[in-house]
């Protein structure tokens, strides 16, 4: 195994980090909402009165800060070696698993875990089995 050292940014990953941290605890201490995004979009869809507005924000700048990124980065370059059938295939099973799971990698790993969750913790453990599973099987095995 090597490591691709142009592609690793620690100060990148550190800072988005600490910023997806800070987004959860602030949400969590000033709303008293965990932010989990498919609970925050499942609401925003259900359309919960008075619940849309800070729903909506949440979701926007999930969606604008790539474009945010770039302007201050520049382009990324993205590289998906998946079909669309694959990524929409992938896409409806992380759905049914987040229905199934009661909430996504995002509330659990993050929010969960540091609220010393066992549900969170049991979760996690198995978004992060299944993955490892998986990349198992689809590098070696097939």
């Amino acid at each position: 195994m090597t490591l691709n050292w142009t592609a690793f940014t620690p100060g990148t990953a550190l800072a988005g980090g600490v910023l997806i941290g800070l987004a959860a605890a602030l949400l969590v201490l000033l709303g008293g909402r965990i932010a989990g995004i498919s609970g925050i979009l499942g609401g925003l869809l259900r359309r919960v009165p008075g619940e849309r507005a800070w729903r909506a924000a949440f979701i926007g700048g999930l969606l604008v800060s790539p474009w945010v990124y770039a302007a201050v980065q520049g382009p990324m370059v993205l590289q998906i070696d998946a079909s669309w059938p694959t990524l929409i295939a992938a896409g409806l099973i992380v759905g049914v698993g987040t229905r199934y799971g009661a909430g996504c990698t995002s509330g659990h790993g993050v929010c969960g875990l540091s609220r010393l969750s066992w549900r969170s913790a049991v979760a996690t453990a198995s978004f992060m089995a299944a993955g490892f599973v998986t990349v198992f099987v689809a590098r070696h095995l097939l």
